[in-house]
């Protein structure tokens, strides 16, 4: 397949979303093509692999990705200017589906990065969006200002929460759930995130009967389905993921959250 050779690419723009965060724009027209939910493998020359996902596509042929300074790749990422170099090779995985209707999108720091592209098909299908943006402190948040542009096109409503109050409503995410779903009528829940996050939205939907769809985050060495890194249950979120529907996160819900796989392999509690 011709997104999976490697193409050296240049960083055009690198745009900062918080003090730890930025995005960093490139031109690859197979990457600008990327479905909501799918991902990258970015190759940090004389650093390392790892996966990224897409959090902007243009038509253009421009495309981006959003990273968040925690380890030596991600840092190495976040430390690059425009001109700098870098290896991509994708898009991968599973995306998630959009609908006409109304829907919710629960989203939290760098997991709001594929639901930003999700959104802006929502709207282009004229659905009804209820998204709920949640964190830790005000300092914490990414893409508020581009959420709001995107929904101002529909009949939409952004909820903020956090943590310890300094920014919107005191709670969590999911938190703001259950009013809108006793509400009205939902007909899907879109969410990327922590994992304990994702399984707490994943049991809500089901006191609902909604059905969601969630993009898991794993440790991935190939992004093919070789290595195994990614393992959960029966699944190797690479492959099957990483967007998965609520059927396949009910039969995964007692590993959500509490276990996932280390650079060896080994199963480690998270």
């Amino acid at each position: 397949m011709v997104s999976d050779k490697p193409r050296i690419v240049k960083v055009l723009n690198v745009r900062d979303e918080s003090k730890t965060v930025r995005s960093l724009i490139f031109e690859d027209d197979i990457c600008s093509k990327a479905r909501p939910g799918q991902f990258v493998m970015v190759w940090i020359p004389g650093v390392d692999e790892i996966p990224m996902s897409i959090s902007m596509t243009k038509a253009n042929g421009l495309a981006g990705f959003t990273v968040r300074k925690v380890g030596e790749a991600s840092s190495a990422l976040f430390d690059m200017e425009a001109g700098s170099l870098l290896g991509v090779r994708g898009p991968y995985g599973r995306h998630f589906t959009p609908i006409i209707g109304d829907v919710m999108i629960v989203g939290a720091g760098t997991g709001l990065a594929p639901l930003m592209p999700l959104s802006e098909i929502l709207t282009q299908n004229l659905s009804s969006i209820h998204m709920i943006i949640g964190g830790k402190t005000i300092d914490e948040f990414v893409f508020v200002d581009r959420a709001r542009a995107i929904l101002s096109k529909t009949k939409s409503e952004i909820i903020i929460t956090t943590e310890d109050g300094s920014y919107g409503t005191k709670g969590l995410a999911t938190d703001a759930m259950e009013p809108i779903l006793k509400e009205g009528h939902i007909d899907k829940i879109y969410t990327c995130g922590p994992e304990l996050m994702i399984k707490k939205v994943l049991e809500i939907a089901q006191v609902f009967s909604v059905p969601i769809q969630a993009s898991l985050e794993r440790i991935m060495k190939c992004g093919i389905g070789i290595c195994g890194s990614c393992c959960i249950g029966r699944y190797r979120v690479c492959k099957d993921g990483p967007v998965f529907d609520s059927p396949k996160l009910e039969e995964i819900i007692g590993e959500l959250g509490l276990f996932k796989r280390d650079h060896s392999g080994r199963a480690t509690i998270i």
